[in-house]
């Protein structure tokens, strides 16, 4: 038997003594943990707690272990949205598959469970907006996909949008860059696919009346090609526009998560042609300045809406304080007195059923709906409050919440899981 692992492997060393030469349909061990909301898979695929963290153990046919190994430590240095890979161990004996160790994703959801338990409106625009974003980001990294589908998807919240990660790499390829025939062929299959899943629901009647699975399958191509015109096109100016044009292109595509990895201008007679080559976005700039502040790691969406939140905070104390204030003394006064607090306070049954960041993103527009009918501000104490006793609890159990084989109910994430005496 054979552990291939990426560094720092020691976070996963209690994974070693795991029962790896028995099917893994069979294996009976007080690690084993089931996930509240599962999706569907075409393999055995069993999940594990160790050192508080959570693992996916899929098993499957070596060749594609390795290859869907190789890809997943590819898309990690592409920084493209997709589940962190651990290892893969092989060897396990006679007819056995080898097994690919995946790091759970925390605080996601999958499109069947964003289904069966929506908050308001059905989530469709909002998961067709976060799977084509995903589908132009591969498609402009050189990633061929194969089988794009909400399936092969989960979502993660982010300050009341969605965002995509891939999870299922089984027949991706990754080239230098793809032609117009290999993004329509992915295009054409996740048409197919989302279209099945969707009629797969209706079926189970979990897809809401008035949305016909064949007119949301065709909205993937049609936002595709929104997307894709936005970020890839030509534009074409007067030499005196060329300034203000190009910084305007850039912040356009700043803002939808890209970046220009080679800007080209071309005179033609009069006019200039701007010609942009795009790339994926590093990691967002908000995200780091949030983290590098206050040690807070959130989405990108959360990250802007919470930095709002300091420079609000900011701007009060020193009007309440009649001095100025440094951005380093506003953001440690604000996770002190408003962040932190709100976070404490959270119901102890309920943590895990959205990310701390989440959590006091809506806790912020809770707090301007509630301020707009009393009419003042009500404050982030009293927002809080209510959001704890009426908005929260309405949450579903999201796919971080395991369920306890001993104990028979869910245990939210960062809770040891039960050991039996």
């Amino acid at each position: 038997m054979r552990f291939v692992f990426t560094p720092p492997a020691e976070i996963a060393t209690g994974l070693l003594t795991l029962p790896w030469q028995e099917p893994l349909e069979e294996w009976d061990d007080d690690r084993i943990v089931e996930i509240a909301q599962r999706g569907i898979s075409r393999h055995i695929v069993r999940f594990v707690v160790d050192n508080g963290r959570v693992y996916a153990l899929k098993e499957i046919d070596e060749r594609l272990a390795r290859r869907e190994f190789k890809l997943l430590r590819e898309l990690d240095e592409l920084e493209i949205p997709a589940v962190k890979v651990l290892g893969v161990v092989v060897d396990r004996g006679d007819d056995l598959d080898a097994i690919l160790v995946t790091e759970f994703l925390d605080f996601s959801s999958s499109y069947r469970a964003l289904f069966s338990h929506p908050r308001g409106p059905a989530p469709t625009g909002r998961l067709l907006d976060a799977l084509v974003e995903l589908l132009v980001r591969l498609h402009l990294a050189g990633f061929y996909w194969g089988d794009c589908s909400l399936s092969n998807t989960l979502f993660r919240q982010d300050a009341g949008t969605l965002k995509a990660y891939l999870v299922d790499t089984e027949t991706a390829e990754l080239h230098a860059s793809l032609s117009d025939g290999q993004r329509e062929d992915d295009l054409t299959r996740a048409f197919e696919r989302v279209g099945g899943e969707l009629f797969d629901l209706e079926a189970g009647g979990l897809l809401p009346e008035g949305i016909d699975p064949i007119e949301v399958a065709e909205e993937v191509g049609k936002r595709y090609a929104k997307l894709w015109e936005e970020i890839t096109h030509d534009e074409v100016f007067r030499p005196e526009e060329q300034r203000y044009r190009i910084g305007e292109r850039l912040r356009r595509l700043n803002e939808l998560g890209f970046d220009a990895d080679e800007v080209e201008l071309l005179t033609q007679g009069d006019k200039v042609r701007l010609r942009i080559r795009t790339r994926v976005g590093e990691p967002g700039h908000e995200r780091w300045l949030l983290y590098g502040k206050v040690g807070i790691v959130a989405e990108e969406l959360q990250a802007r809406a919470l930095l709002n939140d300091m420079a609000s905070f900011r701007g009060h104390l020193q009007q309440k304080e009649g001095r100025p204030v440094s951005e380093a003394e506003a953001a440690q006064r604000w996770l002190a007195s408003e962040y932190a607090p709100v976070i404490a306070a959270i119901p102890g049954n309920l943590r895990g059923r959205l990310a701390p960041a989440e959590i006091f993103y809506e806790i912020l527009t809770h707090r301007w709906y509630l301020s707009e009918a009393a009419g003042r501000d009500v404050g982030t104490r009293v927002a809080s409050k209510s959001y704890f006793d009426n908005i929260l609890p309405k949450v579903p159990a999201g796919l971080t919440e395991v369920v306890d084989p001993e104990l028979g109910h869910t245990v939210p994430e960062g809770s040891p899981p039960h050991v039996p005496d």
